[in-house]
């Protein structure tokens, strides 16, 4: 079996050196190293003209749904949705079944991860026990087992004592906190954004406000604590602003966006089609342009896809009662590219893969996200301008819950390579 890999004539770029270059890209028992001896052999050969090579993209939320809910999703599947989607790195929500909120769970995700997934797999631990709110989880135990990262992701924490003992037991262990921000007295039994959309379909609302409250609770708990706070997948206008003063004043909180929060609005609702049914949801016009606008200027550091698979005979069921997710890891990075680059050219190409590698291994302090020798040789080569047309069938997944099926894209991953072997490529598919 090959050792050695050689990766000819791509546009290497690396966000965390600044660097964007023609040039070859070398890998050694897999590590990125500068270069390959003369007398070497077996070494692969991979040629990367006209494509861009790129640190294995990271993804800093998903739901691969084991243990528990294997129906939707498995880890050995979702990872396969990484890798298609050109993602190396992933990390898993604890709103599993047990939820992970003790060092058994953790390491039976880890176990599992390790015999059948084909990227890197961590994971986060629940702030609470059952994602309850209520009674703080294990974190000096979590921590210990090896949790990258704290967060009830699914809910959210409404009691402000306990979260402000969890940030500050979160801090004594350098465990980030991630935070889905619901207020749920005002988000109720909402089930799409609150507005004219709502009120013409006679849909109950969840209103943006119900996000900035908690938007604006985190913000002063980081500022009290000194402590990073995360808000994950980001849908209102105000939130962006509230998060983009923080910032300019020095505050440690962070934020996501998603896709579906920057390509689709609210009005998509108008057919009942249940793989619109998202939380937060989809809003207005206005947010997606402050969304973007936060993305451009760094209000907004990082992206990703609240990957969020569901079985198709728990979708085909009325509005009301569908559960709220979609599948996001295969198309993540062309919708990324479609709206951040070729349309509303926001950012550049580098900026982009900065958003997928660099910020998020800095934000989790994973050793990942660069080419810088000696690093892991996780490498996504790509291709920004190939055109393709979304197949939900042709999934990696186990469930079927797209909205984007039938949209023509432009980019996508042509090859994840993890540890120096390819796991999967276009042409050929997943590598056993």
């Amino acid at each position: 079996m090959n050792t050695s890999l050689q990766i000819k004539g791509g546009r290497i770029i690396d966000s965390a050196n600044g660097i964007d270059r023609i040039g070859d890209l070398f890998v050694r028992d897999g590590l990125i190293v500068g270069s390959l001896p003369k007398s070497e052999k077996d070494v692969e050969v991979i040629d990367a003209t006209g494509k861009v090579v790129s640190p294995g993209l990271i993804d800093i939320h998903v739901h691969f749904r084991e243990p528990g809910q294997s129906h939707k999703e498995t880890i050995e599947t979702g990872a396969r949705c990484a890798a298609a989607g050109g993602f190396t790195t992933v990390v898993c929500m604890p709103n599993t079944s047990p939820v992970a909120d003790s060092p058994a769970t953790i390491a039976w995700i880890q176990e599992r991860a390790a015999s059948t997934a084909c990227v890197n797999v961590f994971c986060t631990g629940a702030i609470t026990r059952g994602l309850s709110g209520e009674e703080m989880a294990p974190i000096g135990a979590l921590a210990a087992a090896g949790v990258v990262a704290l967060t009830d992701d699914g809910r959210c924490v409404q009691n402000h004592g306990v979260m402000r003992r969890a940030v500050e037991y979160a801090r004594q262990y350098g465990l980030p906190i991630m935070d889905h921000c619901q207020e749920s007295t005002l988000s109720s039994d909402g089930v799409m954004n609150e507005g004219e959309w709502s009120t013409r379909l006679g849909l109950p609302g969840w209103p943006a406000i119900a996000e900035d409250l908690i938007v604006a609770r985190n913000i002063l708990l980081a500022e009290e604590t000194g402590h990073p706070i995360h808000c994950q997948h980001i849908s209102s206008a105000r939130s962006v602003r509230l998060l983009r003063e923080a910032r300019r004043r020095g505050v440690p909180i962070t934020a996501e966006a998603c896709p579906h929060h920057i390509a689709l609005t609210d009005g998509e609702l108008k057919t009942f089609d249940t793989n619109f049914k998202m939380n937060p949801p989809l809003r207005t016009q206005a947010d997606i342009d402050e969304i973007i606008a936060g993305i451009a200027d760094g209000t907004i550091t990082i992206l990703a896809s609240d990957h969020a698979p569901h079985a198709t005979y728990e979708k085909e069921v009325e509005f009301d009662r569908a559960p709220f997710g979609i599948l996001g890891l295969e198309t993540e990075l062309a919708l990324f590219l479609e709206i951040l680059l070729h349309q509303s050219r926001a950012l550049t190409l580098p900026q982009i893969l900065g958003m997928l590698t660099i910020n998020p291994a800095k934000f989790l302090r994973l050793d990942r996200g660069t080419l810088s020798i000696g690093a892991p040789a996780d490498i996504t080569i790509l291709d920004p301008d190939h055109a393709w047309t979304v197949d939900k069938n042709a999934s990696a997944s186990l469930s079927r819950n797209t909205p984007f099926h039938g949209h023509s894209l432009r980019g996508r991953a042509l090859r994840t390579i993890v540890g120096g072997k390819t796991v999967w490529d276009l042409e050929n598919g997943f590598r056993n």
